[in-house]
């Protein structure tokens, strides 16, 4: 069967290796979760992985491999000797050797993080939603519609705040996968500019600098066993006086 450029079969080892920048491996978890298929490739390949470690004797690399690496790079010279005949188990320490450099230096390289990725995911989930149709999945300025809305979408419905009078509007709300856990987000406007407020569960760590990823502000604080993260263009003041805002009017509930 021939298999598309796109298909995202191809993406299903990077993702198991961790090799996926944040935005990539969201839109991953997004077609695990609608596609059974490509959810059973995916835990085919973790099991291959963990059939390769539970099986397969550990077994240093010999000191040969280094030499030969060594002198391959010019950081050795050797007097020319006869040629040798590795085991079979040699040969396979070197591939495995090989694989588990090249990938380990990868992850290590790519890996973020904690509190990064949870950024870098948020601000994901924000500019996909602008990239949508629609950035929300329920359309409504009415907190009274919008927070029965996420019953039974999430384990527990956010805090919902009308900000209007603030000149900051509710206009709706949507569902964001953020480390593979659905996250209520809010999604409010300001003038032409929409601001996505996430609503993270279970002290996700979020760092409470606020930074700047991509062109996008991002404003984060804890509250009551919640992380929220505020994500806009705006104007970093301007998501600072929406973010006291709505802890003011959390405050006054």
């Amino acid at each position: 069967m021939t298999v598309s450029p796109m298909d995202p079969r191809l993406l299903v080892h990077a993702y198991v290796d961790g090799e996926l920048d944040p935005a990539h491996a969201l839109e991953m978890e997004r077609q695990f979760a609608s596609d059974p298929a490509l959810a059973a490739e995916r835990d085919r390949v973790e099991a291959l992985r963990r059939a390769i470690r539970e099986q397969l004797p550990a077994e240093a690399a010999p000191a040969s491999l280094t030499r030969r690496i060594e002198s391959s790079l010019g950081l050795r010279r050797e007097a020319p000797r006869a040629a040798s005949h590795p085991s079979w188990r040699a040969l396979a320490a070197s591939v495995v050797l090989a694989v588990f450099l090249a990938s380990g230096a990868t992850w290590f390289a790519l890996r973020p993080d904690q509190a990064d990725a949870t950024a870098d995911m948020i601000v994901a989930s924000h500019v996909r939603a602008l990239m949508a149709p629609q950035p929300f999945d329920i359309a409504s300025s009415d907190r009274h519609t919008v927070k029965p809305w996420f019953n039974g979408r999430i384990a527990d419905a956010p805090r919902v705040v009308d900000l209007a009078d603030q000149g900051f509007p509710l206009v709706g709300g949507r569902v964001d996968v953020i480390g593979r856990a659905p996250v209520a987000t809010l999604v409010y406007r300001h003038r032409q500019h929409l601001i996505s407020l996430s609503a993270v569960p279970g002290g996700r760590t979020i760092a409470a600098t606020p930074k700047e990823i991509g062109g996008y502000n991002l404003l984060s604080w804890s509250e009551n066993g919640t992380a929220y993260s505020a994500v806009s263009d705006l104007a970093a003041p301007d998501l600072e006086t929406f973010a006291k805002a709505f802890r003011a009017a959390s405050a006054e509930r």
